[in-house]
């Protein structure tokens, strides 16, 4: 028997689900394993760009590596409407495992509804059926919801395709380099600035609510900690220190600032209160304490500092008790990020002149160095902590042109690297959670 459940989320989503699922699965945590191949039809419908939602959802199951597209021409079957059901022996013939079909019309008061249905091909079984609605200026974030159902249906973990990335859009000189705030969606859609590029900004983070991001800014020449809400562009600087402030991260629940703050040459972490103003110091010692981040329950920090001689990663309670050393390795280890998951902490390693990009478990067990290059850094992790982004600069040449710096992403495992599509070279990203 079906069961059928509707609920809100900026869109009306009616989900059909059924009693019986089949075991088609990926297992995303372990070993790079062969992708799943798909089929996704052109959707139909009486909608003119039904076929472009088919298309953005296409690109970003292939674009995660886990799927693999099989070409249209391949089709021996062709897929009338939404309740066609498959002959599962032509699926069959071509290998594909997983079938999207789906169809996209137009209601009578305007809007856009589509209907899909996923199917598992060898158990001959519907994986699942959902309807959704929403205004024709929403199919893009439609069409990346129904690829994080299809995501999620299939390997177990949340999607992360309904997703923007704020970042740094760089152009000119090296010595004449203009820094500019910037948005988009993960897959590069929707681009747009967020400064005009006077001041020199960097390191923007989201808050948990997605309206408001954190950033350093050497506006007025001094460099401080501001916030700016994205929707209007109001801009606050965060405090009155004396000194440099940078390094900013929201606490998970969007009350604190986590920040270093230098003073007479040195640097430690605080935390300020965005509600009551007042800041709190967390570390005290003559070294660096830079790069605070917490983890997902807000209990723990995690920061690197030159404390033992070389930058290492530690980690401390959240009132800045309990420091413990958690890197052991050869070389520098700087910007660690806590996985929205918590079993994982991402850094930049400095090993023998080679930029890394890495993780650890919270412990410092574990770790593995997943890309290198040049200059490599400032990894962010996807919502469902299974992707990393972060940038990759290439050398200068002697006339301060080509150095060239482009954002990347990259599963844990190390595979399926991808850039991200800028219009403008672009580093330091900072992925938002989920939009829905």
């Amino acid at each position: 028997m079906q069961r059928l459940k509707c609920f809100l989320t900026g869109l009306l989503i009616c989900i059909v689900s059924a009693s019986g699922w089949a075991e088609l699965k990926i297992d995303v945590s372990g070993a790079v394993s062969e992708p799943i191949p798909v089929a996704v039809p052109a959707f139909t419908g009486n909608f003119d760009d039904s076929a472009e939602i088919s298309d953005i959802v296409v690109n970003d199951l292939e674009r995660s590596g886990l799927f693999r597209l099989v070409n249209r021409q391949a089709y021996i079957q062709q897929m009338k409407d939404v309740n066609t059901r498959p002959v599962f022996s032509d699926w069959q013939a071509i290998k594909v495992q997983a079938l999207l079909n789906g169809e996209v019309n137009l209601t009578p008061d305007g809007k856009v509804q589509v209907s899909y249905r996923l199917w598992d091909i060898f158990a001959q079984t519907q994986l699942d059926a959902k309807i959704m609605t929403t205004e024709v200026t929403s199919t893009r974030k439609l069409a990346h919801m129904i690829a994080d159902s299809v995501y999620e249906r299939i390997t177990g973990e949340s999607g992360y395709f309904d997703t923007q990335i704020v970042f740094v859009s760089e152009s000119g000189r090296q010595n004449n380099r203009v820094k500019r705030l910037a948005i988009m969606d993960q897959d590069g859609a929707n681009f747009r600035y967020l400064s005009d590029g006077k001041e020199r900004n960097m390191t923007p983070r989201f808050s948990p609510t997605m309206d408001k991001i954190a950033y350093l800014s050497y506006k007025g020449g001094h460099p401080r900690v501001y916030t700016m809400d994205i929707r209007t562009g109001e801009t606050k600087m965060i405090g009155q220190f004396k000194g440099m402030s940078f390094a900013p991260r929201f606490s998970p629940d969007g009350t604190k600032l986590l920040m270093s703050l230098a003073q007479q040459g040195n640097s430690e972490i605080y935390v300020y209160d965005l509600r009551t103003r007042e800041h709190k110091r967390l570390t005290n010692h003559p070294a660096i304490d830079t790069s605070p981040s917490y983890s997902p329950d807000g209990k723990k920090i995690v920061f690197n500092s030159d404390r033992s001689g070389q930058q290492q990663l530690y980690v401390m309670d959240s009132d800045g008790g309990n420091i413990k050393r958690i890197s052991f390795g050869e070389g520098s280890y700087a910007t660690p990020v806590w996985s929205p998951r918590g079993d994982y902490i991402a850094f930049t390693k400095i090993k023998d002149g080679v930029f890394h990009i890495g993780v650890m478990h919270p412990d410092g067990t574990g770790e593995r160095l997943i890309t290198n290059g040049f200059m490599v850094e400032a990894p962010t992790w996807a919502p469902n902590g299974r992707v990393l982004s972060y940038f990759k600069q290439k050398p200068w040449d002697e006339n301060g042109k080509n150095g060239g710096v482009q954002m990347y992403s990259i599963d844990i495992t190390g595979y399926n690297e991808q850039i991200l599509p800028t219009p403008d070279d672009a580093s330091a990203p900072a992925w938002s959670p989920l939009l829905h």
